[in-house]
């Protein structure tokens, strides 16, 4: 009998040691689901979604100009599991490689005016946006990185219809 005692003792030991076993491995494969899921952090999107127009002026004659109120909806989508809080930052607007800022020509580093006349008599008005919002993905309130979501957007601009032509964003 003392011996059959010890034979169920050690089965049960056995039962015990195997079920703590299980219990590690299925802890370790949630950790592991977790880790290569929800932790892994993406840098967030930022795009221009839509645009419209406000006051809209131009002048194709012997002094190019243009003057446009641009009503740009701006979108930030985060793909993480956590927030993404970011600082204020500033959207740059260009023709040319000249910075328009509210889609006002800027008169200072505009090289070649005969180019913008000849986007005027052509209709289009292609403009660039560039911006780059600095911020931070919180995860489960545990895990903190800083990250920077870019903006290069193109936009061309249909003067004779006075709307958007075409949109892209990368």
């Amino acid at each position: 009998m003392p011996e059959d005692n010890r034979e169920l003792r050690r089965r049960r030991r056995k039962r015990c040691l195997m079920y703590l076993l299980l219990l590690a491995v299925f802890k370790i494969g949630i950790i592991l689901l977790l880790t290569l899921t929800l932790m892994r952090i993406r840098t967030p999107k930022f795009r221009v979604s839509s645009a419209a127009f406000g006051a809209f002026t131009y002048s194709a004659a012997a002094d190019p100009s243009f003057d446009i109120t641009l009503y740009a909806e701006l979108a930030v989508k985060n793909t993480n599991f956590g927030r993404y809080k970011f600082d204020s930052t500033t959207v740059y607007f260009s023709y040319d490689g000249a910075d328009v800022g509210s889609a006002l020509l800027s008169s200072a580093g505009l090289a070649d005016r005969v180019q913008v006349k000849r986007d005027l008599e052509a209709g289009v008005l292609p403009l660039n946006s560039r911006a780059a919002v600095n911020g931070e993905v919180e995860v489960l309130r545990v895990f903190k990185r800083k990250k920077t979501a870019e903006m290069d957007c193109f936009l061309a601009i249909n003067l004779v219809e006075r709307s958007t032509g075409y949109l892209s964003c990368q």
